[in-house]
């Protein structure tokens, strides 16, 4: 609480504290995101060419900032009380347009509003209710009045590109190159959101919760894996009741058990040893340097990753699930590099958070990225049923080898944190017996 102690809570507000976990209103925030990475894979997958993919990466990008401002702000105040549910609500509406918008988002169609411009007015009305709120609780405290100073500014340049993303790109060049002028206003922008968090440095936040702030990185990267579970099912084409084919069922089988030891890769023991290294950085600085470059920064490639995969995946079943498909069919070379890229990303991610919060190399989990690599030439000369399972049999063994290789930090880390869930619960029947 000390980098919050000069500021005047109104009652409309309750501060939030050390101990604050993630509450239900954030968890009902996220729902729309669940929304927003379907959206992003289904239209990928209409527009699989490289351009649509750097326009996934780019909209994956600002949904990421617009899903970190409000995890900011929780970490700051408990979202569920006073005002705070009705702002949230706003802003939920505003990212839902935004989603709603994404198949216009660099180019409209005739007939109805101007997709560009709805896309960039509710991402800037999004980030500029999460400033606003900011300025709000920065009222009597010099730190947050600071970092309100600095968002403001960062939302002035940022808000002055996503509008000229939308207007300029019509009147300054001819229909082929407006996409690709808008996509560049967009990337200048994410440089902008980018390079002014690492120039204002870790000083510019006080980390008040760090558990709140482990478990909402985790629970977006469960929504990033559960991505690829909707994929079984859109993808599979059973949404417009095509035939239900043994190569789909196998096909399905196997994604499942790619995802499930994506799941254990960062749940079973990463994500609690993240945590509580988190815990024991006592000084502030180092704290928000931490949680800065662990969660804000490298939990976006570990949730893009799975997208990518599921966008693949998506693709292949798609084809599966169609009758004039061969059994014996090749994976065209597009699939296959989502495929293995989404889920090398996502273990790339993993080596280097072991690197930078454990201090220690994870090879098991890096050679198993090189072995994903090495196998593209193989896996695209063989049927996709036989591409996708050795893609499975290569994750699973990373999961089991670097799961065998982790067993005294595994043993010592799930043994912390269960002492710590027991000492929780033992708490809180204890209040709840002399209370209730």
């Amino acid at each position: 609480m000390d980098g919050l102690r000069g500021v005047r809570w109104s009652r409309g507000v309750r501060p939030g504290a050390p101990g604050s976990r993630a509450t239900r209103l954030e968890l009902f925030y996220d729902l729309v995101f669940v929304f927003a990475f379907i959206q992003v894979t289904t239209l990928t997958a209409d527009n699989f060419t490289p351009r649509g993919l750097l326009q996934c990466v780019v909209v994956l990008v600002l949904l990421w900032w617009a899903w970190t401002g409000f995890a900011v702000i929780g970490n700051l105040v408990r979202t569920d009380q006073g005002v705070l549910p009705f702002l949230a609500f706003a802003t939920m509406g505003g990212a839902l347009v935004f989603a709603l918008a994404m198949p216009q988002a660099f180019r409209s169609e005739a007939g109805g509003l101007s997709g560009p411009l709805v896309f960039a007015i509710c991402y800037f009305l999004v980030r500029a209710v999460q400033v606003g709120i900011l300025g709000w609780l920065a009222r009597g405290d010099p730190e947050l009045r600071r970092r309100f100073l600095a968002a403001t500014g960062r939302a002035a340049v940022v808000g002055t590109l996503v509008l000229a993303a939308a207007l300029l790109p019509q009147r300054l060049a001819d229909e082929s190159g407006e996409v690709g002028l808008r996509l560049l206003f967009w990337i200048a922008a994410i440089v902008v959101e980018y390079g002014t968090a690492v120039a204002l440095g870790s000083s510019n936040w006080t980390l008040l919760s760090a558990g709140h702030w482990a478990e909402r990185h985790a629970l977006i990267v469960l929504v990033a894996l559960g991505e690829t579970i909707i994929a079984l099912g859109l993808g599979a084409g059973f949404v417009v009741e095509l035939p239900l084919t043994w190569l789909v069922i196998i096909s399905a089988m196997l994604a499942v058990a790619v995802v499930a030891a994506l799941w254990w890769a960062y749940f079973d023991t990463l994500a609690l040893a993240l945590e509580q290294v988190l815990h024991r950085t006592r000084d502030p600085r180092a704290r928000s340097a931490l949680a800065r470059d662990a969660y804000t920064y490298l939990h976006l490639p570990l949730v893009a990753g799975p997208i990518l995969f599921a966008l693949g995946l998506k693709r292949v079943l798609s084809g599966a699930a169609e009758p004039a498909t061969p059994a014996g069919s090749l994976l065209p070379g597009g699939d296959l590099l989502v495929l293995h890229g989404g889920v090398a990303l996502y273990l790339v991610t993993l080596v280097v958070l072991g690197w930078r919060v454990l201090h220690t190399m994870r090879w098991p989990t890096l050679g198993g990225v090189c072995l994903l690599v090495l196998l593209v030439p193989v896996a695209a000369q063989v049927p996709e049923l036989v591409a996708l399972a050795l893609l499975t049999v290569v994750v699973l063994a990373v999961a089991v080898v670097q799961t065998l290789t982790d067993a005294p930090l595994r043993r010592q880390v799930r043994e912390v944190a269960m002492a710590e869930q027991l000492a929780a619960e033992a708490e809180q029947t204890t209040w709840r017996g002399r209370h209730l």
